[in-house]
Formats: C-alpha cells, sequence, structure tokens
C-alpha cells in the first residue's frame, strides 16, 4: 500500500480535518506529522490552543490514520522532513496549496494531491451494519450532543470501547435546542455524527430520532444494546429507569481526561 503524508498542526480539530484524512486515507495508509508547539509556532508566529500530547492524541484516534508522530524537528512548511517513513504523496489541503510544495514533490519523485474546499465539504454516511451479527462482545450505546468535539469525548469512546462494542447516538439538532436552548447546537446533526463516528473507537454513529432524554429510545430499540454507558454530566433519572425497565447494564463513567491531558468541556471551548 502506498504511503501517504499529511503535515500540520491539527490544532482545535474539526470535521474538515477528518475529512482531509479520510480522502487522503483512499490513496493509501496515512502518516501524520503533529508538528510540536515549538514548530506550531515557528510556522504561525504563534503558539496553538491545545498542547502538541492534545493534539497527537486526537490525531491517533482517528479511524483514518494508520500512524501519528510529534514532528519537533525543523520544518520549512513547502518541504517535507527526512522521515523513516518514506512517502509516496504529499497531501494538502486547498488553503496550504503552493508552488513550492508542487516543485518539492515533482524534484522528490513525490505525487502531490491537492484537496479542494468541496471535496471536504460534505459528510459521507457510513455503510450499514447488521445489528443482528455477533462479534461475539457486548454491545454498548452512549448518546449525548458531541458538538464541540475534544480530547474529553475520545477519552470517553476509548473507555466505553472496553465494555463492547460501541455505538453513538448524536442527539438531532430540534432536541439539543429543546434540552440546551438557543444557540445550541454550535456544528449541525449530520456534522457530529460524522465526527463521533470517525474516531476508532466507535463501530458506527447514529443521529437520534427521539425527544427529551431518551431522544436515543427507536436507537437503543434498533441496535438492542447490553449497556448503555454515560458520564457522570449525562446520568439522568429517565435514562437509569429506562434501562432497569428493558434489562439494560446501565453504567455511569467519572470524567477523567487521559493521563497527561487536562479536563475538557464543549461549554468552555464555546470561548475560543
Amino acid at each position: 500500500m502506498k504511503k501517504v503524508i499529511v503535515s500540520a498542526s491539527f490544532d482545535d480539530m474539526k470535521s474538515r480535518h477528518m475529512r482531509l484524512l479520510e480522502e487522503a486515507s483512499g490513496l493509501g495508509a496515512v502518516h501524520v506529522l503533529v508538528w510540536s508547539d515549538n514548530v506550531a509556532r515557528s510556522v504561525d508566529g504563534k503558539g496553538p490552543k491545545f498542547s502538541e500530547v492534545e493534539r497527537y492524541y486526537l490525531v491517533q484516534a482517528v479511524r483514518y490514520v494508520k500512524e501519528a508522530i510529534i514532528y519537533d524537528g525543523k520544518l520549512d512548511p513547502d518541504r517535507l522532513p527526512d522521515l523513516d517513513v518514506k512517502a509516496d504523496t504529499w497531501v494538502v489541503d486547498e488553503k496550504n496549496n503552493s508552488s513550492a510544495k508542487k516543485a518539492f514533490c515533482k524534484s522528490h519523485g513525490l505525487d502531490y494531491r491537492v484537496l479542494s474546499d468541496k471535496d471536504i465539504a460534505e459528510f459521507p454516511t457510513p455503510p450499514g451494519i447488521d445489528m443482528d451479527a455477533s462479534t461475539g462482545r457486548k454491545k454498548v450505546i452512549v448518546s449525548g450532543c458531541f458538538d464541540w468535539f475534544h480530547s474529553g469525548h475520545v477519552r470517553f469512546f476509548e473507555e466505553v470501547s472496553a465494555l463492547g462494542d460501541l455505538y453513538v447516538v448524536v442527539g438531532h439538532d430540534a432536541n439539543i435546542r429543546l434540552l440546551k436552548g438557543e444557540g445550541h447546537p454550535l456544528f449541525n446533526q449530520d456534522e457530529r455524527r460524522y465526527v463521533a463516528g470517525s474516531i476508532r473507537y466507535v463501530k458506527q454513529a447514529f443521529i437520534s430520532s427521539g425527544h427529551g432524554w431518551l431522544d436515543a429510545e427507536p436507537e437503543i430499540k434498533k441496535i438492542k444494546p447490553d449497556i448503555y454507558a454515560v458520564n457522570e454530566d449525562g446520568d439522568q433519572p429517565e435514562k437509569r429507569k429506562y434501562c432497569e425497565q428493558n434489562g439494560i447494564q446501565y453504567v455511569v463513567l467519572k470524567r477523567t481526561p487521559k493521563e497527561g491531558l487536562i479536563k475538557r468541556t464543549s461549554t468552555n471551548l464555546r470561548g475560543f
């Protein structure tokens, strides 16, 4: 398989970054150079919002990434540094396209691919999964807004996926407004579903079709989970009672960040 390089800071990671990585994965195995804090500062003249460790954690959690490394060497943004991984293709987005990058690839025998804004604008729906097909693992469901996606969400998915095959139900826009008020969500339901489903710990992500705190009920009936997992913020009496009545194990996890990272909340990140 061909080796594809993507090189960027991946600061404040959003759906367009994940779409870029997904499209790049169609060209080969994606190896990502996550710029260190020092490298990011040298390129754009200011420090990143998120530390290199947190940015790396998010990138390596994306299912389209074969390998991620933190790059802390000397960097010319228009050239690839000498790497142990010998690349076949360098992929960039339209914003970071340059004639110098193209010339570098030509002189080094590399394929140069530029993905336009149009290429990464839409949020494809993954193929359906046979819910009745057994993998030998329990089925686990989580539900939530997952609006401003961050490392805490990834950590939650990582922990829950240890309990079984993880299905994520993302709240539909109208229900999020009902529960959280106007101004929510910041990102529409298709985008939030896509981002959640792009994380390697998730088997598949859906958009809810119910209402209230149990907006995931129709999806629960379809998935037939063994476990319904929530974090402390998502623990609701309605969910607990529903699980008791339907023979579903109810698991409440503490909001504990990945070791070495700080605790994140979407509410605070909205200030960026």
